[in-house]
């Protein structure tokens, strides 16, 4: 079994990738399994009636299964399509996991599965999913793509193109060719995640060894989750013990792919595990929430040129900004993390620096109010990290808190988000800084006390606000490990 350490560095190595735009998933039927559908023993298993076989004693031999079955029926494989209909055509929810991996930063997806779980889960995010399923779709690119949706083994809706009988694996290098080199280059510069797959696939086994055979030691390092065997998954103690050493030696024989296994207990740790991916790499990003009429007691200088370095330090020390260019700080936080970024020579990038500005004045049916709480959530929606700088307004002849600032903490504590007050800059964000601090684990969870000590220091107006900026990315830099 994998230790809690290995989780952690897989998470991290993933995030990694994520961050460079690297990360490709590819999903077998463990996938889907949790929507409702069914794996290929229990789609074929009227199929092995029919032959009078046992589908317990042919879970090696799927694929010969439904071979036998259009030998018998003179090559008619009509019956074999209907069975694809009647359990794939099913518009079943997505999962969480599929919801995870849409949310993501993910833009090649590969699966052998018929059923339309991934792209309806990157649809329902509100990004355009790309699907390949035939050679000649390979040509045309979808308009404003988000993620590239490869069925190497065919579509529900066209049930007669699609891979399931010995004899369509065997064309398959010649009909699908344009697949295979899209896949094989993919692995090449892709780092893969595997989940819900058992490597029994020819096709797949077929392309990791051409792969491997190229680049031989060179290979790009890829990985895999998978439940490792259990006693209740045996007829006895002796086939447990068999399995489990069969189990071993096909992990080792991944690795001569440069795909590395994380052995899990149950299939929820899958869930478990992304969740954790998507929190450690949204805390790359934070969410700058703030907004500033007055100053008091730093004063306007002093203050602006805390917030200046405070934006230059988190982008050179590689998190991603988004902010909605509050009032009285927006400029510094622009100014700052542009700085930084035109210093390293790099170009500015919607990941690296994404800005939206509020909407002052109402046009559509919506109003005003209801516009600016849907924009911040959909503005925190890119951040694992929300810091909180001073918090007031003049409204109606006075200096008030900013209520933009508490429904902006609001929506990022129901988000799981990490909450950073910056309590001595004062005002909304010094009340903010006393809830969190009243009940720190409640609301952000358990961390370490180092963590824990300089949230504490946030807080203290008496130390300087150099010394605030030094603890801040210092504890920014340990949430991220």
């Amino acid at each position: 079994m994998a230790t809690e350490e290995q989780k952690k560095r897989l998470i991290r190595t993933l995030s990694e990738e994520l961050q460079e735009r690297n990360l490709a998933i590819f999903a077998g039927a463990g996938l889907s399994a949790a929507a409702g559908f069914v794996n290929w023993s229990e789609l074929l298993k009227p199929i092995a009636d029919d032959l009078e076989l046992d589908i317990n004693r042919e879970k090696d031999n799927l694929v010969s299964l439904a071979q036998y079955h259009c030998n018998e029926n003179a090559a008619n494989r009509s019956r074999l399509n209907q069975l694809l209909i009647s359990n794939f055509c099913n518009d079943k929810e997505v999962t969480i996991n599929h919801k995870i991996l849409a949310r993501l930063p993910i833009d090649t997806f590969w699966t052998t599965n018929y059923d339309r779980l991934i792209e309806k889960a990157i649809s329902e995010t509100g990004k355009v999913p790309d699907i390949k399923y035939k050679t000649s779709q390979l040509a045309h690119t979808k308009p404003k793509r988000d993620a590239i949706v490869y069925k190497m083994h065919g579509d529900v809706e066209h049930p007669s193109d699609a891979v399931l009988t010995k004899d369509d694996y065997e064309r398959y290098h010649v009909k699908m060719q344009p697949f295979i080199n899209a896949l094989s280059g993919d692995l090449v510069s892709k780092t893969f995640l595997f989940l819900g797959f058992s490597f029994t696939d020819p096709n797949l086994d077929y392309i990791l060894s051409r792969v491997r055979v190229a680049y031989d030691s060179n290979q790009r390092q890829h990985y895999c989750i998978l439940r490792h065997i259990q006693e209740s998954d045996c007829e006895d103690n002796v086939d447990f013990e068999y399995q489990k050493r069969k189990q071993a030696f096909f992990i080792r024989d991944l690795l001569r792919f440069g795909i590395k296994t994380f052995l899990i207990d149950e299939y929820a740790e899958i869930t478990k595990i992304l969740e954790e991916l998507e929190g450690h790499y949204r805390r790359n990003t934070i969410f700058i929430s703030g907004a500033a009429h007055e100053y008091h007691p730093r004063g306007p200088e002093e203050s602006n040129r805390f917030v200046f370095n405070l934006s230059k330090l988190v982008i050179e020390n590689d998190f991603n900004i988004v902010s909605g260019f509050g009032l009285g700080i927006g400029s510094s936080v622009i100014t700052g993390a542009l700085e930084n970024i035109y210093m390293k020579g790099d170009t500015i990038r919607d990941e690296r620096l994404l800005l939206r500005p509020f909407p002052q004045h109402q046009s559509g049916t919506k109003d005003l109010k209801t516009l600016w709480t849907e924009y911040r959530k959909d503005m925190l929606s890119f951040s694992g990290i929300a810091l909180f700088l001073f918090g007031n307004k003049f409204e109606n002849g006075k200096i008030i808190h900013s209520n933009g600032m508490r429904e902006e903490y609001e929506i990022a504590k129901k988000n799981g988000q990490f909450l950073l007050p910056i309590g001595a800059t004062g005002y909304m964000a010094l009340e903010l800084w006393n809830e969190v601090n009243k009940d720190f684990e409640a609301i952000n969870g358990i961390h370490p006390q180092e963590i824990k000590l300089l949230f504490s220091d946030l807080g203290d107006n008496s130390i300087s606000l150099d010394e605030i900026l030094e603890k801040t990315i210092k504890l920014l830099k340990i949430l991220r490990k």
